[in-house]
């Protein structure tokens, strides 16, 4: 009777593989210790890839361009402790001051609550057609 060695007919055959074959199969597994060469090239391979890949590869990742709230309202800091909102000219219709003053209001209290009117200016355009009010304005 012969005898085999169970340790080696056991194994699956080995496929032979030439040396960058090799060495390319122990990046992908990430085989090299600190410190090698080995090691120091896949570093700077994944540092390349990290950097320069944004300018080659379209990755479709600007940012939303922004857009106007429904209302046409836009509102920041006067960096003086009050507001200043800037009203689309649509949302408000024409007339004497007091008018324009309550619609005004009208826009800007359900946003931030109750406010008092400052001061406001018409932005763009002439007396016929306004672009948009620009209204400073203070929280009660």
């Amino acid at each position: 009777m012969q005898s085999v060695d169970i340790s080696t007919a056991a194994s699956a055959p080995s496929l032979p593989m030439s040396g960058a074959w090799r060495t390319i199969r122990s990046y992908i597994l990430w085989q090299h210790e600190r410190g090698t060469l080995h090691y120091d090239i896949m570093v700077t391979l994944i540092l390349i890839f990290v950097f320069l890949s944004p300018r080659v590869i379209n990755f479709n990742d600007k940012p939303r361009p922004l857009n106007p709230h429904p209302t046409g309202v836009l509102v920041t800091s006067d960096g003086a402790g009050g507001l200043v909102y800037q009203i689309d000219g649509s949302a408000i219709s024409q007339g004497a001051e007091a008018t324009v003053r309550a619609e005004l209001r009208r826009v800007i209290e359900p946003i931030s609550g109750e406010v008092s009117i400052v001061r406001y200016e018409a932005v763009g355009g002439g007396k016929d057609r306004v672009q948009g009010y620009r209204v400073w304005v203070k929280r009660k």
